[in-house]
């Protein structure tokens, strides 16, 4: 059974991030873990975690936000009993931040949040920095959901040849071994046209014996320009990716990527990293 974390924003409930556990639970039992954290200044969250002397909490006082979060803790409790899904809620909601969330990874299989709740802080740049902080930093593979889910059919695995890519796709497989059974594409995609594919029969030799109806694709169009328009043409997919090596992907990740791909195109986005 695996343990997977849901993290609510603020006053948010994301129902696309429920509807990913619930499903997740339909194929295998699981254990959801609810966290909600306060809608406080994400600099402040950040920096009292890891400031000298300071306390690893912001407090929020028990305001109309504190009645709003315990109505969702109520709701998320009441929707796991229904759908017969094991659940824990983080309760402290008042002395929880960021740091906070960090540690729970380190013991936790899967990091659940909201696409919609990613991208909304991203126009605030110090903001979009904590956020990055966090995919950098959990110790845990993170999937970011769209609201508007549509539980993947299909899945597609981003390859350069880095370790960073190769590890992504062997943690997708343990965790999602009913999603490898869906058509999946193995992409390897560079700027240079010419480059050959890395590695290509061990990545092969590996990735098959996980996904039965694997294909290899080489997709020969310029990435930064074409790449988003292509991920969005690929229905009812879900995204594979390692996370900030020194590839082409890192490069999208941390510039478009997950403004274009995470936001506008409403993809299921999977990223893990040692």
């Amino acid at each position: 059974m695996k343990k997977i974390i849901l993290a609510f924003d603020g006053i948010m409930f994301s129902e696309g991030a429920f509807a990913f556990a619930r499903r997740m639970n339909e194929l295998a039992p699981v254990l959801v873990v609810g966290v909600f954290v306060p809608q406080v200044s994400y600099a402040g969250m950040w920096s009292y975690g890891v400031v000298a002397g300071a306390p690893s909490y912001l407090p929020l006082q028990e305001t109309e936000t504190g009645d709003i979060i315990r109505q969702n803790i109520q709701r998320f409790e009441t929707l796991c009993q229904e759908n017969g899904m094991r659940s824990h809620v983080h309760k402290d909601f008042f002395d929880f931040a960021l740091p906070e969330l960090l540690r729970e990874t380190r013991f936790a299989d899967l990091l659940v949040i909201s696409s919609e709740q990613f991208y909304q802080h991203l126009g605030d740049e110090p903001a979009s920095d904590y956020m990055r902080e966090l995919l950098t930093k959990a110790e845990c593979p993170v999937v970011i959901v769209p609201e508007d889910v549509c539980f993947p059919t299909k899945t597609i695995l981003a390859y350069d040849g880095s370790a960073s890519s190769v590890y992504a796709v062997k943690q997708f497989a343990y965790l999602f071994r009913e999603l490898s059974l869906n058509e999946t594409l193995l992409v390897f995609m560079k700027e240079d046209a010419d480059e050959k594919f890395p590695e290509e029969h061990n990545i092969m030799e590996l990735a098959s014996e996980h996904f039965p109806m694997l294909e290899l694709f080489k997709l020969d169009i310029n990435p930064r320009k074409y790449f988003n328009q292509w991920v969005l043409e690929n229905k009812d997919a879900i995204l594979v990716s390692g996370a900030f090596s020194r590839s082409i992907f890192s490069q999208l990740l941390r510039k478009s990527f997950i403004t274009d791909v995470i936001a506008e195109h409403k993809l299921p986005v999977f990223i893990a990293h040692r």
